[in-house]
């Protein structure tokens, strides 16, 4: 690797904000908060909206939009059989 072209690359504190859930990981990402960590030591802080905390896939809280195909949708809303 050439020196000086590439981020640098740190442990990172992630938060989701929906879930108020947090781990510890590598990333190149930068920011202006802190947090202290289990460890004791300081780390920036990433704010996410979701993480599988709090995705409905990972959660199992996912529904269905859509029930049946696009031929039931058009029988039943020309009432068809």
């Amino acid at each position: 690797m050439k020196n000086e072209i590439h981020p640098e690359y740190r442990k990172v504190v992630f938060l989701d904000t929906s879930s108020d859930y947090k781990f510890l990981s590598g990333s190149t990402q930068t920011s202006e908060e802190t947090i202290e960590w289990e460890d004791g030591n300081t780390y920036p802080l990433i704010r996410t909206e979701i993480s599988s905390a709090s995705h409905p896939f990972y959660t199992g809280k996912q529904k269905a939009d859509k029930v049946g195909g696009r031929v039931d949708r058009f029988k039943k809303k020309y009432n068809m059989k």
